[in-house]
């Protein structure tokens, strides 16, 4: 159960609301987040929700048989929207083109890349500045000095920017550089991390585990949502199977539950969930048709040249023509969409 406190409930109030929940034996939680406070009630003995519902202190209860609570859309019927400024946004009637490449090499290469974004009209650049490589020999990022100038030179361009973060003790070096800050697979299982990213007033991208189930990444947003922040976007990138022709099973299927459980937005990375350029174009197609609110592409100008996943990173002649093919298929759905 989910009791939606008024902002202006007094303490007295907030304790007799409390005291006839204990009386119920419900074990409870206070979430404060940036843009309410609630009450979390578990177990319990049966009670009319409507008595709860009368309290001074209440706003709205709702009853939630989900495992998963504030992030399940049993009790937010309507889409949530992530605003990132300057009327950028994730979420709900507008589709959302992330990119960049997978590592952030140089200025030279981020100066570029914001321009290209730019020239396109891609609000929002991706690019790693800590990179979790399988290979401890592999180029691992060029860190918080790094990430100032790839912030600084996005934001002339008034281009969001996304990056991963890795560790807890790192977010707050990195949170004046960071418009969202990205749990990569590796870590989406990282509760401390989650909890500490729950205290965090920017957006969280979250990304499915290599071997999650949808159940584990639900309750992995709602780690970081319980911590206080609301501001979270689901990524489906792709999981670790049998199958050896691409790099991850690209799973789609999980778009429209996510869609169906949750009133979070729910963005797709066809880049790793295939592993290979030449399979981005029509699984970021097929990403639209299923219903995601966005997708996350790797993109470089010289792929062959580039430090991490140049065999998935499409360079800016294929972007340009699949952002032609996007902007198609945004207005088809659109259309279709008017029609039923």
């Amino acid at each position: 159960m989910i009791i939606q406190l008024k902002e202006n409930a007094s303490y007295k109030e907030c304790d007799s609301l409390k005291e006839m929940l204990d009386s119920k034996s419900f074990r409870f939680t206070e979430v404060k987040t940036q843009l309410g406070k609630y009450l979390i009630a578990l177990g319990g003995n049966e009670i009319d929700i409507r008595s709860i519902g009368n309290l001074r202190a209440v706003r709205d209860v709702h009853a939630v048989n989900d495992k998963q609570q504030l992030v399940s859309s049993k009790w937010k019927t309507s889409p949530t929207i992530i605003q990132l400024g300057n009327d950028v946004q994730i979420g709900h009637e507008s589709f959302s083109l992330i990119a960049g490449p997978c590592s952030v090499e140089d200025k030279v290469q981020v100066e570029e890349m914001r321009n290209f974004l730019s020239d396109q009209q891609i609000d929002i650049m991706r690019g790693g500045v800590f990179k979790p490589r399988s290979s401890p020999y592999a180029f691992r990022g060029v860190g918080i000095e790094g990430l100032k100038y790839f912030s600084a030179l996005c934001h002339e361009k008034n281009i969001k920017v996304i990056t991963e973060v890795m560790e807890a003790e790192k977010i707050e070096a990195m949170y004046p550089y960071v418009d969202i800050f990205q749990v990569g697979a590796r870590n989406s299982q990282n509760f401390n991390l989650l909890d500490a990213l729950g205290k965090v007033d920017k957006p969280v991208l979250l990304k499915r585990g290599l071997s999650g189930t949808i159940n584990e990444l639900l309750y992995s947003a709602e780690y970081i949502f319980s911590g206080g922040n609301e501001r979270i976007i689901l990524c489906e990138r792709g999981i670790r199977t049998f199958e050896t022709s691409y790099r991850n099973t690209l799973d789609l299927n999980a778009v429209p539950v996510l869609r169906e459980k949750t009133h979070l937005p729910v963005v797709v990375d066809p880049s790793h969930g295939t592993g290979k350029k030449e399979m981005i174009e029509p699984m970021t197609l097929a990403s639209m048709m299923s219903g995601a609110d966005g997708v996350m592409l790797e993109i470089h100008k010289n792929p062959e040249k580039a430090v991490s996943d140049g065999a998935q990173s499409l360079n800016f002649k294929q972007m340009e023509t699949l952002n032609q093919k996007i902007k198609m298929t945004s207005e088809f759905l659109k259309d279709l969409n008017g029609k039923f």
